[in-house]
């Protein structure tokens, strides 16, 4: 600590009282110069006492502690950890104690680093001597005070970070109302797919693909993400699976239905409800691969009613990544779903083909049924054949369209699924 000249031991344990009304004063700087200044400047003030002065951050922090004064005027950047350091920790051990930074750094970062520390003003070095004194002041009452040249720039960035929360609020604000706007529709517009036996064409099943607007310009996914956003996701999904429902009493007895939901709709007791009047056996929940699982347990827990009613799970897209296979080891569906990267393009394609084979070999091992996705060409199909490939869907089966759907091998552009991925 430097020697000055005023120090008063009797002020210095005065945990704050002003001795003759003087404010009692701490200056950490670590430059020399710059400390002695400061130093001579409080000295020389009739309505300041100054009681210390530091070389840096450790220092200051011990002296603030010991001292209790009413100000500590702290220097930025200086070595031990610097003013936030010094700030927070001052605040925390001498809570009367009031921080004025002191810096030759005019940017807004230096600033708000320093008030979230606990500074209640900062000043930009050559600052005035009347202003400085005013600040010291100001801090001793409680009060904060910023240099002319940092008040600007910060109500400045303060007004854009307004502006930004008021356009972010809008943007929420819209996707609120087009999801509402969807919700208070009489019935969400569906699609559904065929899923075939691959070697009779025997309809076994039909999967159904939401369109929220009615046509395919924005994805489901996208529309599920808005929902997401502003915590409506659930509510979209069940409001597409009460949509599909319907189409089960116009499908063969033995064939299902199968909608997609995510593992937090799919373990619901709204899910439940929402099927409670349908045949439970004739429906199957899709998970895709896509939608992170991070408890099995409690999923499993969770769907454990569904399955004893006889709702029966596919795991969607296996093939496209290692979650797939993860689900289908934790979860034991009764389908996985080859994802379409796997089935585009298999007659040219070994390395796809081996997978394929193994995963068939799998599904045998827990008593799951392969359904292949996408398939689009005849080499497809066949090859699926080939490989043992029970069941499967894709354009050159049939494309997704309004129950009862277009005749066989139409040709479409490419339609998503509910979860936004191809079909």
């Amino acid at each position: 600590m430097s020697s000055v000249p005023k120090y008063n031991s009797a002020a210095a344990n005065s945990h704050g009282d002003h001795v003759g009304h003087l404010v009692r004063v701490l200056i950490a700087e670590d430059e020399p110069l710059v400390r002695s200044a400061l130093s001579n400047f409080i000295d020389g003030e009739g309505s300041l006492s100054l009681v210390g002065a530091a070389a840096d951050a450790v220092e200051a922090i011990d002296l603030a502690t010991t001292l209790r004064p009413d100000v500590a005027i702290i220097d930025v950047k200086m070595p031990g950890g610097g003013g936030p350091v010094a700030a927070r920790e001052i605040r925390a051990r001498s809570p009367h104690t009031r921080v004025v930074a002191l810096s030759g750094f005019e940017d807004l970062h230096s600033v708000e680093e320093m008030l979230r520390a606990g500074a209640t003003s900062y000043l930009v070095k050559g600052t005035p001597g009347v202003d400085l004194v005013d600040a010291i002041h100001n801090a001793a009452r409680g009060h904060g005070s910023l240099s002319v040249q940092v008040a600007g720039d910060l109500l400045r960035e303060v007004a854009a970070q307004l502006r930004q929360q008021e356009i972010e609020a809008q943007v929420q604000r819209s996707r609120l109302e087009r999801i509402k706007g969807l919700l208070l529709q009489r019935s969400i517009p569906m699609v559904f797919q065929p899923i075939t036996e691959l070697r009779t064409s025997r309809l076994v099943g039909l999967e159904a693909l939401a369109r929220f607007d009615g046509t395919t310009a924005r994805t489901p996914e996208t529309w599920l993400a808005e929902a997401e956003e502003v915590g409506l996701r659930m509510d979209l999904e069940l409001a597409a699976v009460k949509a599909a429902l319907p189409a089960l009493s116009r499908l063969p007895e033995t064939a299902f239905l199968a909608v997609n939901v995510s593992p937090e709709t799919a373990v619901a007791s709204r899910l439940l409800s929402a099927l409670s009047s349908t045949p439970l056996d004739r429906i199957v929940i899709e998970i895709t691969e896509h939608a992170p699982v991070i408890d099995y347990g409690g999923l499993n827990d969770g769907l454990e009613e569904l399955r004893r009613r006889g709702v029966r799970l596919a795991i969607d897209d296996a093939g496209a990544g290692f979650a797939s296979l993860r689900h289908i080891v934790r979860m034991a569906p009764e389908f996985i779903k080859l994802d379409i990267s796997l089935t585009r393009g298999i007659d040219l394609d070994p390395a796809c083909r081996a997978l394929t084979t193994a995963l068939i070999s799998f599904a045998s091992e827990i008593g799951a049924t392969i359904i292949a996705e996408g398939i689009e060409t005849e080499a497809e199909l066949e090859t699926l054949r080939s490989l043992g490939v029970s069941w499967g869907q894709g354009y050159h089966i049939a494309v997704p369209g309004p129950f009862p759907g277009p005749s066989p091998n139409a040709a479409t552009a490419g339609d998503g699924e509910l979860d936004g991925t191809p079909s």
